[in-house]
């Protein structure tokens, strides 16, 4: 009879047999690329078209979701399991080189001066350009017969086509990228002659006074605007002129009437540049230099123009009006900064326009407010520290652990215990090894990162000046948003409102639905255990629709009272009262289905007896009723506590963190730290020990609460 382990071994052989004997794959080029729809579709046929050609060596093109694209190819690449090319926009060539990720090459040199400046970093050149993307204004051929050439007669078009049911022109005002050609138009530049950032300029002014003048003081364009929105409005005639790139074809439906023309003077709008590049790890470097070549090449670009509708990286004669109109757009474009500091200035400069908008604060005060903000992420590192210091501590601390597990085992015959519940350990194995391994390994990993500052692919240990700085709050006020402690304060007020509305609803319900004069029970429970079951993601698009301002069901709702609507996420408080019933109706259910099951069993004679006594509802409820649901619900308010606290998706798709970051939680500033501060991972990791700290001490808390509770 076999035991357990010699059946675990058995499998594990076999395992490894069979990846041994799996026969190696013919050499091949493997092309990542986050394209989709027509653009795929061009891609697509131009790799097949390749692969005709040059069957040595095929292309195998791997789409990625574009929202994890760029985290990928910085996780990947540098330990050799990236692809062999890759397609992406230049704006993220500074980080990369300095990170030494990418390949250099050589593009071909009658392309645009624009798409040659764009993948230029330093003295070298980094990819071969492919299409170009620009900001451009579509407009109703139907409502306005000539597009207009400057902004001035932009405006009094919008102007003319706004009433109480349309808009004269609709775009995301709240976006900078919408707004940036405005800023370039205005002579504005994003950094110095030095280097220096300089976002509190004349012409970041102009560009907040521009932004708050159509939302605002004209009235022409919507508020709070959505990419969603504003197609909408556009298909549906009820807006006249729209701000937007390329990608919005894609969103109009076929039958919209539709022209495009480039922004109006003095506008310089931002230009992207999809580039092929070449990563440092690739298997074949000569391969995919040849590869990359041939595709950026002028073999294929008229499926890059026919098919995939995309304005080249090379001069060319567009028979489409659409392609021409954005060419011309890109003939005045400025290329997007490769600089690696350029990721921090979309968030500064986002915020200010949102201040603006919401009347918190003047164009000039908002420019300021963006300056310092861009500063404080783009403070230096901090100083490398000598590793020896930690690691005395980290060796007295396994010391300390090694002689308490002696003493805990002293006199005890572990082993003796451990050889006679083998069977017992093999099947647990499995699952120690993934806890491990999933776990485990993750968390020290993390806890390691801490000790260290990361910028442009340089790690330096740094000890704890990481944890330092974040509990000092050195570079802002206790107060600021960015400050851990108003961020520890925001978090724990959120937890609390939330357990406390998920408990107290779940609790109602169930013992409502418990009752037994309630008639068709199990389908309302089935319905109130849907919000549960739909994922939260879909949960939190639809609520932020519905706290929309102008066109949200919330504020439907309100007006239909004859109260006023609500700017949800202007202010602090109606920002997270968005996000708490939000997530309220995300968490109810859960509590609802636990309270369901421990009622089953309490025993009803209990509650029958004391109200032969005369005790009240809520007396039974009180000295009954709640006292046998206490240790069912008290692990799960533990749990749930748990879960509201790093309830990532809510917060960061609802509030979006606004106002200003106000209603950040932990979590939620961790990942900003990590993925869209120029990559600071050793700062976010910090942040993520913190929050670990924080939860065991509450676990610790509610233990010693539970064990009391049990022994009364």
């Amino acid at each position: 009879m076999r035991t357990p382990l010699t059946i675990a071994w058995i499998g594990v052989t076999l395992a490894a047999w069979a990846f041994l004997a799996t026969p190696a794959a013919a050499e091949e080029l493997v092309l990542w690329h986050a394209y989709t729809g027509a653009e795929r579709e061009a891609l697509e046929q131009a790799v097949e078209r390749y692969n005709t050609r040059n069957p040595g060596a095929p292309i195998v093109p791997t789409a990625l979701p574009y929202g994890c694209y760029t985290n990928k190819l910085r996780s990947a690449i540098p330990r050799g399991n990236g692809p062999d090319l890759f397609i992406s926009g230049h704006d993220q060539i500074g980080g990369w080189v300095d990170a030494g990720l990418l390949h250099p090459m050589e593009p071909d040199p009658q392309l645009l001066p624009q798409a040659l400046q764009a993948v230029q970093y330093g003295e070298q050149s980094w990819g071969c350009p492919l299409a170009c993307k620009v900001a451009a204004l579509y407009y109703n051929p139907q409502l306005i017969d000539a597009p207009p050439a400057t902004r001035d007669e932009m405006m009094a078009l919008a102007r003319q086509h706004t009433t109480g049911e349309t808009f004269g022109l609709a775009y995301e005002a709240s976006n900078f990228y919408y707004n940036a050609g405005w800023f370039l138009g205005a002579g504005g530049e994003f950094f110095g002659d030095e280097g220096a950032i300089t976002l509190d300029t004349p012409a970041m002014v102009e560009m907040l006074s521009f932004a708050r003048d159509v939302v605002y003081t004209e009235r022409v364009c919507p508020e709070e605007a959505t990419s969603v929105l504003v197609a909408q409005l556009f298909n549906e005639g009820r807006a006249a002129m729209v701000i937007n790139g390329p990608w919005f074809l894609s969103q109009l439906d076929q039958d919209t009437p539709r022209a495009v023309a480039p922004l109006p003077a003095p506008a310089k709008p931002l230009l992207t540049v999809e580039t092929l590049f070449i990563p440092a790890t690739a298997s074949d470097p000569g391969a995919s230099l040849a590869a990359a070549a041939a595709l950026a090449g002028p073999d294929y670009d008229d499926l890059r123009v026919e098919v995939g509708q995309q304005v080249l990286a090379r001069p060319a004669d567009y028979r489409d009006p659409v392609l021409a109109a954005f060419a011309a757009g890109v003939a005045e474009a400025v290329a997007t900064p490769s600089r690696p500091q350029m990721s921090l200035m979309w968030e500064p400069s986002q915020i200010a326009i949102r201040k603006v908008l919401r009347g918190a604060a003047t164009p000039e005060e908002a420019a300021e407010f963006a300056q310092r903000r861009a500063e404080i992420l783009n403070r230096p590192l901090p100083p490398q520290a000598s590793p020896w210091p930690t690691l005395v501590v980290l060796g007295l601390l396994c010391l300390a652990g090694a002689v308490w597990a002696v003493r805990r085992t002293r006199g005890k015959k572990v082993g003796a215990q451990m050889w006679q519940a083998r069977s017992a350990y093999a099947y647990l194995a499995p699952a120690v090894v993934a806890m491990l391994l999933l776990v485990v390994l993750p968390f020290v990993t993390g806890s390691a990162l801490s000790l260290f500052a990361h910028r442009a692919g340089e790690y330096r240990f740094v000890g704890l000046a990481n944890f330092w700085s974040i509990l000092t709050s050195q570079d802002y006020a206790i107060t600021d948003p960015l400050s851990f402690w108003f961020t520890l304060g925001v978090t724990t007020l959120w937890t609390a409102l939330n357990v406390f509305f998920h408990v107290s609803i779940g609790m109602a319900l169930a013992l409502l639905l418990r009752d037994p004069w309630m008639k068709l029970r199990g389908i309302y429970r089935v319905l109130l255990i849907v919000p549960w079951a739909v994922p939260n993601y879909i949960t939190a698009l639809i609520w932020k629709g519905m706290f929309n301002k102008q066109f949200g069901a919330i504020n439907g709702l309100l007006e239909l009272l004859g109260l006023e609507p609500v700017a949800w996420f202007s202010g602090f408080w109606t920002a997270l009262a968005a996000n708490v019933c939000t997530n309220t109706w995300l968490g109810f259910p859960f509590m609802m289905v636990v309270t369901l099951g421990a009622l089953q069993s309490i025993p009803r004679d209990l509650e029958e007896a004391a109200e032969v006594d005369g005790a009240s509802r809520w007396q039974r409820f009180r000295h009954v009723t709640l006292p046998l649901l206490r240790p069912a619900l008290l692990p799960a308010v533990v749990l749930g506590t748990v879960w509201t606290f790093n309830m990532f998706n809510i917060i960061y798709l609802v509030s979006g963190g606004e106002p200003d970051g106000a209603t950040e939680i932990l979590i939620s500033e961790a990942y900003r730290w990590a993925f869209t501060r120029e990559a600071q991972y050793g700062y976010a990791a910090a942040y993520a020990v913190m929050i670990f700290g924080v939860l065991v001490m509450y676990t610790q808390v509610t233990d010693r609460l539970t064990r009391r509770y049990k022994e009364v």
